[in-house]
């Protein structure tokens, strides 16, 4: 049996967790909801809530647990905190970032960023990244950075072509 995950991140909504959370199991593989709550008569008076709306959404994205709290428009998402998503090929990051982009008013950012149509920012790179950035050549360094920063969807071919002074 697995350990319990000591951390966990909660999102916070506005009316839109479960959707959220089956937009996203939907693109992650091995991904589930893991349970709902709901809103009850007790506290209406502060939370403002109906009975019986979702409260809480418990998922997983390829293992990795999430709450989607649905807490009203108080709060909104920015890109302060985003979630990383490592890929091997092109075909990864052509899979996360077309999917995440799907559906709404999503702004494509720079350097990999995406924003969904809930709020939420995701950073879609490639696993080579590290190593091409980190390349003790200034110049292979210097100009993967440069392409870079001229994507917003991250070309494995086209920064390693970079690096490599092609």
């Amino acid at each position: 049996m697995q350990p319990k995950q000591k951390i966990t991140p909660c999102l916070w909504f506005d009316g839109q967790a479960e959707q959220a959370a089956e937009f996203y199991i939907s693109i992650f593989k091995n991904s589930k909801i893991t349970h709902v709550s709901r809103y009850g008569e007790v506290g209406k008076e502060h939370h403002g809530h109906e009975a019986g709306e979702v409260m809480v959404v418990a998922f997983e994205l390829d293992g990795q647990a999430f709450t989607g709290l649905n807490g009203g428009p108080l709060f909104k998402f920015t890109e302060a905190i985003s979630f990383q998503i490592d890929c091997e090929t092109q075909e990864e990051v052509d899979h996360f970032w077309n999917h995440l982009a799907e559906g709404g008013p999503v702004e494509a950012q720079q350097c990999g960023w995406v924003k969904d149509r809930f709020g939420v920012s995701w950073q879609v790179v490639p696993s080579i990244l590290p190593e091409l950035l980190g390349d003790p050549d200034a110049g292979k360094s210097n100009r993967t950075m440069a392409a870079m920063l001229e994507m917003k969807k991250l070309d494995i071919a086209a920064l390693k072509a970079a690096h490599d002074g092609r």
